[in-house]
């Protein structure tokens, strides 16, 4: 089916109009939502929203668990001409602190199970907390359409971390997101029965993302609240469904929890978050899953290239050919294999970071995004990542950047100087690892108050899981730049020198 879309528009209150009784969402609890009825919800929200919301000017942060109250601010918000912050439901106070104080937010809603941390972040900033159960309350009022959108706004701000340990917020806008669509459409095709199941984060652009391509498509999205190996091969074989994404490690554990086939109504896996094993993919195609390995980036609406099914085994290691909405060069670093920074260009890229234009200016040069990814690109156009941007690990499909890491360790009792590195996990394709020097030989680490200090300061993703005490100083450059890939190289192989196991205590 050739994919014809309109100009851009308020989608959901378009496709209430050419598609009233097609499923727009559907959660696992049962609940379902024409896209009449979405656009009913979401006016309905918008009504209560523009009752109680304050400086229209600002991003409205949203922190909640439940996908249903999430899926209905991610448009309502838009339509009053601001832009949504999705704050990651896995920050801890001090994280969520740094986010919300950089772009200045006026506006925080959370749901009930956040409305402490709320009220003590809105407390400290002097913002307006709204609770979601007020925003969700019945009434018989709507606001219908939008109001001053266009192509242009922002639609969302999601933040991705940064090599300097600084978290970077992104500007999407709703252009950004329409050739993020017109991109996805173009490789997979659209079929008017699709159904798109929804597992990963909605807070991050691989969930979100989704959801707006389905409201664009006039598709249906299938939303669980988290990953769930069962629930997701359960849906995957009862549900219809055509369309799913995941990181490798979902991809691992959907295969290992049962060793049934599944439906040939499935169409596409879409895997990213890392490389997929051979072994993985063998398996995945032995029982029916036709995965697509890709690479994306925050910071260019997710989808950049893609690997087809079809070449998932002789390319093996690729992420793909480039969307045709894209262009995608090498910017040649090093001479072996036309090895290279990789740049993008196009419209689904970002047009920066809000309130950091020093950063916004280093990393799009003349249109052209510098992902700060390595690899290269074969004699048939397929690419290769040779190496993650800068020490970017990926773990579970989460990006984790060591200096953030670093600086909180840093302040822990004793400890002199600290390297982050990620060491090969069969499970979660990284696990974080930290090599500490500290203040003076022969101290010890309080390793009960270190995980309180680090269960206080930092999401349980980036916990290290193992750490090395050593009484030399870390490699660095002559400039004082600690080389991290040279302790990776060294602690990772290393035999003799056992680490302090975090998972034992």
């Amino acid at each position: 089916m050739t994919i014809i879309l309109p100009p851009y528009q308020d989608w959901i209150n378009f496709r209430a109009h050419s598609h009233p009784n097609v499923v727009a969402l559907e959660f696992s609890n049962g609940e379902i939502f024409t896209y009449a009825e979405l656009d009913s919800a979401i006016s309905k929200v918008t009504f209560v929203l523009n009752q109680n919301i304050l400086d229209e000017d600002y991003p409205v942060a949203v922190l909640t668990q439940s996908s249903l109250e999430f899926s209905l601010l991610l448009h309502a918000i838009p339509r009053l001409g601001m832009s949504i912050l999705p704050l990651n439901l896995r920050l801890k106070y001090e994280e969520l602190l740094f986010q919300l104080r950089e772009v200045n937010v006026r506006n925080l809603i959370v749901d009930e199970d956040h409305y402490e941390i709320g009220k003590k972040l809105a407390g400290n900033l002097g913002i307006n907390l709204i609770s979601s159960e007020l925003i969700l309350q019945n009434n018989e009022y709507e606001i219908s359409g939008s109001k001053n959108m266009n192509a242009k706004d922002v639609h969302s701000i999601i933040y991705t971390s940064g090599t300097t340990g600084n978290p970077k917020a992104v500007m999407l806008t709703n252009e950004n997101y329409y050739w993020s669509a017109v991109g996805s459409g173009e490789n997979l095709g659209v079929n008017s029965d699709d159904r798109w199941l929804l597992c990963m984060p909605y807070y991050h652009i691989g969930g979100l993302s989704i959801l707006m391509r389905s409201a664009i498509y006039g598709t249906s999205a299938v939303i669980h609240d988290g990953f769930n190996q069962q629930m997701v091969n359960f849906d995957l074989r009862k549900s219809s469904i055509t369309l799913l994404s995941v990181v490798p490690t979902m991809l691992k554990r959907m295969l290992e929890f049962d060793t049934h086939k599944f439906p040939d109504t499935i169409r596409a896996v879409l895997v990213g978050g890392g490389p997929v094993s051979k072994t993985l993919l063998q398996e995945a195609q032995i029982r029916g899953l036709p995965v697509l390995q890709t690479y994306g980036l925050t910071e260019a609406t997710s989808q950049i290239s893609t690997l087809s099914s079809e070449d998932a085994i002789d390319k093996i290691g690729s992420a793909g050919k480039v969307l045709s909405i894209n262009t995608l060069r090498i910017k040649k670093k090093f001479v072996e294999n036309d090895v290279g920074e990789i740049l993008v260009k196009g419209p689904t890229v970002t047009s920066g970071y809000l309130a950091q234009p020093d950063a916004t200016q280093k990393i799009i040069v003349n249109g052209w995004l510098h992902t700060g990814d390595i690899g290269h690109l074969d004699e048939d156009g397929y690419l290769f990542i040779s190496d993650r941007r800068d020490d970017l690990i990926v773990s579970g499909g989460e990006n984790i950047y060591p200096a953030e890491i670093e600086n909180v360790l840093a302040n822990f009792k004793n400890v002199f100087e600290v390297a982050v590195v990620g060491f090969t996990d069969d499970e979660w394709g990284e696990k974080v690892v930290a090599v500490m020097v500290l203040n003076e030989k022969n101290l010890a680490i309080d390793v009960i108050k270190l995980k309180s200090y680090l269960s206080e300061n930092l999401a349980s993703y980036k916990h290290p899981r193992k750490i090395f005490i050593i009484d030399e100083e870390l490699p660095r450059t002559a400039s004082g730049k600690l080389q991290r890939y040279a302790v990776r190289m060294k602690f990772e192989n290393d035999n003799f020198l056992i680490p302090i196991d975090l998972d034992l205590f």
